[in-house]
């Protein structure tokens, strides 16, 4: 199979970068202020706006991230001939790899413990479930593309009331797939943390927009489709916020500009809401022309460049490092070490970032000079 010459987009390595810094202020919450639990939508009467916003955040890494693997899938293909077979292959094998990874490599990250008590299906684990949908799904016809991905975000609101009991005939694909909970997986016990079936409508939706990455696009065609999309994108947001009456749940009562703030912008992620989308990927397509246009330094693209060198890699850093406090400096948070204040996050967050940066470019230098083989999966 002969492989044809692709440019690379450095704004969507940029925009990954920074996703995935994001993403890392989050970790650091979920390592050293898990004693200050935020729900899903958060709790505004027991959240301080600090904490909110922090995890408010988080909130572009999914849905970016996952839009951006639909996208970087269709610009694969397009080095093959006959793009489909090999991008289906392609993603089939990646797919795989990804939910293998998630159940091993990640979870134990997690707990360091093995065999783990319970098995966290997260992130990872709903970006493989989504590349094994669309290796299926990238056969259908552009338009039907566009049309089913947005039928999958917008629709799936609909089953919101279908819940299975355990031990209920097709409980368990249920959970995987919408109804977050806890099933038995290979003789565990395992959390649907990360529904996949919304996940399955953005990596389509990603891949749908792929042509306007081809060869032959220019800047200026891809700011003509991305520029109304994603402020459409935005404005239905703020039509049906403003609504309430589709697509999240109602927003709670608040006596000030702040606390109106918070509301509005307080969105269900598990599984992700039409709004939760909306606000995130609507936001995502304007980075990506303001990228393009006015790039950021190298910094973030090198990062962009090796996701799940960096994703690893951070996890084992995070949890070691929390391991360190805990026996330097002991529990002070029940059975746990933790930050008093929210803004040591951000500091910790950045010092790991400078602290990982290093080998993360340099992985990335060592991937180009040697493509292809086990490199490429991360």
């Amino acid at each position: 199979m002969i492989r044809q010459a692709t440019q690379r987009i450095s704004a969507i390595d940029t925009l990954r970068g920074l996703v995935m810094a994001l993403m890392l202020v989050d970790h650091v919450r979920e390592f050293f202020y898990l004693h200050q639990q935020v729900s899903d939508p958060m709790d505004l009467g027991s959240v301080n706006p600090a904490l909110f916003f922090t995890r408010l955040a988080s909130h572009w890494c999914a849905p970016i991230f996952v839009f951006l693997t639909g996208l970087g899938a269709w610009c694969y293909g397009q080095k093959f001939p006959d793009p489909r077979p090999a991008t289906s292959v392609y993603l089939l094998k990646r797919g795989l790899f990804l939910v293998l990874l998630e159940l091993t490599l990640i979870n134990f990250a997690w707990t360091f413990s093995w065999p783990p008590r319970i098995i966290y299906l997260q992130v990872i684990w709903a970006i493989g479930l989504s590349m094994l949908a669309l290796a299926l799904l990238l056969w259908l016809p552009r338009l039907w593309q566009f049309v089913l991905g947005i039928a999958i975000v917008a629709g799936h609101h609909l089953f919101d009331g279908l819940h299975l009991n355990p031990g209920d005939t097709g409980q368990v694909l249920w959970a995987i797939l919408h109804d977050r909970s806890l099933i038995e997986l290979f003789g565990l016990q395992a959390r649907t943390s990360y529904p996949a079936l919304p996940w399955f409508g953005v990596i389509l939706l990603g891949y749908a927009a792929g042509p306007l990455y081809g060869r032959s696009a220019s800047p200026e065609l891809r700011r003509r489709w991305l520029l109304p999309a994603g402020l459409g994108a935005l404005l239905l947001f703020l039509l049906l916020r403003a609504l309430d009456v589709y697509g999240e749940h109602p927003r709670q009562p608040a006596d000030t500009l702040l606390g109106q703030l918070m509301s509005w912008l307080n969105l269900t992620k598990y599984p992700p809401s039409l709004l939760f989308l909306l606000l995130t990927l609507g936001t995502g397509l304007l980075l990506l022309v303001r990228l393009e246009r006015r790039p950021l330094p190298r910094f973030w693209s090198d990062l962009g460049r090796v996701p799940m060198f960096f994703y690893v890699l951070h996890l084992y850093l995070l949890h070691g490092l929390y391991l360190l406090c805990l026996q330097i400096w002991g529990p002070n948070q029940g059975s746990r070490y933790g930050f008093e204040q929210v803004w040591p996050i951000w500091l910790t967050a950045a010092l790991v970032l400078l602290a990982v940066y290093p080998l993360c470019r340099s992985f990335a230098a060592y991937k180009r000079q040697h493509q292809g083989g086990w490199r490429s999966y991360f």
